[in-house]
Parts: structure tokens; C-alpha cells; sequence
């Protein structure tokens, strides 16, 4: 890195004007960050991106926010049960002191002990030796303490969240999430490439956010950036590591080493990480997913290069990008239930030439057992368009009437559910799937985002759009696929029938 560069660093989040950019790099400044394009290309930058990252900086801060106002009401509550235990201890305690005086004031011996009630007492213990009981010995030191001074009063820290980027580039998303979402503990930007890493130590030194002058720079994190943590505290908010993406988050998989969340952002699929990522993600973590590849998710026309990224068939309709999105969450859930995980869509847009994806992960062997029944085949007609499900599973859900408890029986689902023919039009019916028939979105999370914009507009370059896209997906009806008028019309040869008649 070039002295010019290391100069401007600190006073690079104040303005640009005190930037100094050297030859051959041009200044790229999105919102607060900015970072040098060098023009060898060491690493790719999509400025169209702006869009996603955007969204993702809401939708992460949102959740950290979400999941810092759980944490606190469970501290909370452990707060009244640890002051519900002190308070029955000291009054035990003072019970027991009570009796401890009593029998002071009334055993008529010295200090070696005496003769009370029939029971023989030494001076210094409660010990009585009785023909109807056993010996039983009590000292004084073993009761309990009552506290003297006043209760030391805590505070709630709040929780401060670990975010890893295994695809960083030149680590302007990465930087972002950490001078734009207050909760970020620290964010790991990875990158395979030696020169995207360097540029990563660039932009990350240019922005302040690198480690302190006094702590070695080489950049290796090891095999688990979280242990470091705790070792050494001045590695900076944003800690660039070279190497396999794959292996960084299986080296992340184990409870105690896993992040909060993993950001996926590949040129192309994310198929072949996705197998890690929903390992290296902690219980009510986030897993946000770009998939570039819609040539393959929503067309027919490489259906066995969807088959082999994506374990499903594509869709040719209108709605062929809302089952790009279904077929991506199919292989979430299926690569979290092979370890008894399971997905909680937030989120789930297709813009552009990209479907961006927000998911949380949990752990519970009762809900993974109901993915099947949230996984379905479609039969879609080639004429209108029409789509028939057929589930892959069922759930029978039985309520005990004097406990009310659940009780679930997982069965087959029956098929098929229609002829080889369209029964409205026709023509033949193709098979598509197997993809996710749950939500795609969470209604509540989703007003929340739009909140959150709406009361942060100045804080994103592309809020306008972020509204827009955040109000369609918060009033979709929580059902699979549409149709649009003009299409049923085309197909009946008939007129297309007013918006407001439909609606």
C-alpha cells in the first residue's frame, strides 16, 4: 500500500476532499465509504450493485436490532429469577441466624458445650447428637451469607454481532456493514484472490477501519477469527483473510466458532457454498444469498444445469422468477435439514438480473421433519400457464383438549392431482420442482425494513427504490405464483379485462 494511501486513511470517512488518490486509481464513494479502483483490475465492482447493498445494510441492521431486543428481554428475565433467588436466600438465611440466636439465648453450658432440651450442643456448631436421630452437624460458616451492602446494579450490554463476507472483492460491502450498522462487532471479508485482498487491505486502511498501526498486518486471521478476538483486540472493525470461502466458513461450523451472519454475494451461483454457509451460521442467525445465474433458474433452457446447481426444474411462465426464488430456498432447506436446521425466509426479491435472499436459520428437529410438507412439485400448463401443486409431504397436527399440547404425524402426500392434460385448456402439463412452497417473505420483518428507510432516507442512494420493491413483496398474499389479466386474455382471445375489475 502506498504512503499516499496510508496518510489519507483517517480522515477518510470525513470527506473526500482529504482523500488524496494515487496515479493510476480512481475514487468510487458509495453513501459514507470510499474505496480506490485500480486500474489493473484487481477485483470486480458492480456499481448497479448499489441497489443490493443498500438493501442488504437495512435488512441486516433491522435484524441485529430485532434479535439485540430479544437477547435483552431474555437478560432481563434472568435478571428477575437471579433477584427472585437472592431474596429467598437472605430471608433463609435469616430465618436460620433467628434460630441461631434463639438457641444461644436459651443453652445454660460454657464454651465446650452443654445440655438442652434432651440433645447434647457443642458451643460453636449446631451439632446434636439424638437417640431417635442421627448425628447431625451444621457450622456456622455453612449457612447461608446475608449480603450487607447494597446489590450491585447491572447493565445490559448489547449484543454486538460477527458478520462474514466470503466473497469481498474490494471489500466495499463488507466496509459498508461496518460503518453503517451501530451493532457490527466485526466483519471478516474473504477473497481467494491475492490482489482482491490487497485492494480489501487498501480500501479497509483507507476507510479507518484496519488494525492499529502497532499490530502486525500480515492479514491471517487462522483457522477461526473469533478466538482472536478476545487476543487481540486491535485487529480492526473489518479483518481481511486470503483463502477458500468454503473452508474459511467449514472452519466456522463448530457452536463455539460459528458468526451471526454470512453474506453470499458470488459472481454467478452460490450453489456450491451454500452446503457451508447454513453450517457456519449461529441459531437465529441470517444467511443472505445472491444467486446471478437466471439464465439457469428462470428459463427451461439449461433444466439440467438447474438440476445439478439446484436439486429442481425450472419454470417457464410469467412467474418464472418467483420459482427461481422457491428453487433457491429449496436447496437452503434441504442443506440445513441434513443438519437438523431450518429456514425462516425474511425476505425474498428478484431484481434485475439476480435474486437476493434473506434467511434465518434455526435448529429444532420438530420443524425440520415439516420441510416436506413445504416442498411441492408443480405440474405447469404449456398453453395457459396454469399450475397444479402436489406437496411431497403432509402434516397432521392433533391438539390435546385438557393440556392443549401438539402433537404432530408426518405422512405421504397422494398424487398425482391432475390428468397428463390441462384441464382448462388442454394442452400438456410439464413437471417443475422439487422448490420451497412456504413464504417467501415475513410480513413483520418486512414493515419493519420499510420503517426503518422510511425514516433513514437520506442513508441510502436507492431508497426510493428500496420503498417500492419493500411494499410489493409486504403485500403479496402468501401463496405461490400469480397471473396477470392480460396473459389469461391471451390465452381466451378475449378482451382484457380493467385492473380495477380484476382487483
Amino acid at each position: 500500500m502506498s504512503t499516499a494511501v496510508a496518510g489519507a486513511a483517517k480522515d477518510a470517512s470525513a470527506s473526500t476532499s482529504g482523500i488524496v488518490i494515487p496515479e493510476g486509481f480512481t475514487l468510487h464513494t458509495e453513501n459514507s465509504s470510499h474505496i480506490l479502483i485500480s486500474s489493473k483490475e484487481e477485483a470486480f465492482l458492480n456499481p448497479v450493485q448499489e441497489f443490493n447493498r443498500d438493501l442488504s445494510v437495512a435488512c441486516i441492521r433491522v435484524w441485529s436490532e430485532e434479535t439485540n431486543r430479544e437477547k435483552q428481554a431474555k437478560w432481563k428475565q434472568a435478571q428477575e429469577r437471579r433477584a427472585r433467588r437472592e431474596t429467598t436466600a437472605a430471608e433463609g438465611a435469616k430465618k436460620v441466624k433467628g434460630e441461631c440466636s434463639y438457641f444461644r439465648a436459651h443453652r445454660s453450658f460454657g464454651a465446650g458445650g452443654g445440655l438442652f432440651n434432651g440433645r447434647v450442643w457443642a458451643a460453636d456448631r449446631l451439632c446434636y447428637s439424638d437417640a431417635r436421630t442421627e448425628d447431625r452437624d451444621v457450622h456456622m460458616s455453612d449457612l447461608p451469607q446475608i449480603s450487607e451492602g447494597p446489590t450491585k446494579i447491572r447493565e445490559y450490554q448489547p449484543y454486538k454481532f460477527v458478520l462474514l463476507e466470503a466473497l469481498s472483492a474490494t471489500g466495499l460491502r463488507s466496509i459498508r456493514y461496518a460503518k453503517e450498522i451501530p451493532l457490527v462487532r466485526f466483519v471478516i471479508a474473504n477473497d481467494l484472490s491475492e490482489s482482491a485482498t490487497a485492494a480489501m487491505r487498501r480500501n479497509v486502511d483507507l476507510n479507518g477501519l484496519g488494525p492499529d498501526a502497532d499490530t502486525c498486518q500480515d492479514g491471517c486471521l487462522g483457522p477461526s477469527a473469533l478466538d482472536l478476538e478476545t487476543k487481540r483486540p486491535s485487529l480492526g472493525k473489518v479483518r481481511v483473510n486470503e483463502g477458500d470461502a468454503c473452508a474459511l466458513m467449514y472452519n466456522h461450523r463448530t457452536e463455539k466458532k460459528r458468526v451471526d451472519v454470512v453474506d453470499l454475494d458470488p459472481y454467478g451461483t452460490a450453489a456450491p457454498f451454500i452446503d457451508a454457509a447454513v453450517q457456519a451460521v449461529n441459531d437465529g442467525g441470517l444467511l443472505c444469498v445472491t444467486c446471478t445465474d437466471l439464465a439457469v433458474l428462470a428459463t427451461t433452457n439449461y433444466s439440467e444445469k438447474c438440476f445439478s446447481n439446484y436439486g429442481g426444474i425450472p419454470v417457464k411462465a410469467e412467474y418464472c422468477h418467483e420459482a427461481a426464488l422457491r428453487l433457491v430456498l429449496n436447496t437452503i432447506s434441504t442443506s440445513a435439514s441434513r443438519y437438523g436446521r431450518y429456514i425462516e425466509p425474511l425476505l425474498s426479491l428478484s431484481v434485475d438480473f439476480y435474486v437476493r435472499l434473506f434467511v434465518r436459520l434455526q435448529s429444532a428437529p420438530i420443524d425440520v421433519k415439516k420441510a416436506a410438507s413445504k416442498t411441492s412439485m408443480y405440474y405447469i400448463c404449456s398453453g395457459c400457464q396454469s399450475f397444479f401443486e402436489q406437496k411431497l409431504g403432509r402434516v397432521i397436527e392433533k391438539v390435546n383438549e385438557s393440556t392443549g399440547a401438539k402433537n404432530y404425524q408426518f405422512k405421504t402426500q397422494t398424487g398425482p392431482p391432475v390428468p397428463p392434460e390441462c384441464p382448462d385448456c388442454g394442452f400438456s402439463l410439464h413437471l417443475s420442482g422439487p422448490m420451497w412452497s412456504g413464504p417467501l417473505h415475513d410480513s413483520q420483518f418486512v414493515s419493519r425494513v420499510l420503517e426503518h428507510v422510511d425514516g433513514n432516507l437520506d442513508k441510502y442512494g436507492t431508497s426510493t427504490r428500496m420503498k417500492g420493491m419493500l411494499t410489493v413483496a409486504k403485500e403479496e398474499l402468501n401463496v405461490p405464483f400469480y397471473f396477470t389479466p392480460s396473459k389469461v386474455a391471451g390465452v381466451f382471445h378475449c378482451t382484457t379485462p380493467p385492473l380495477e375489475d380484476v382487483a
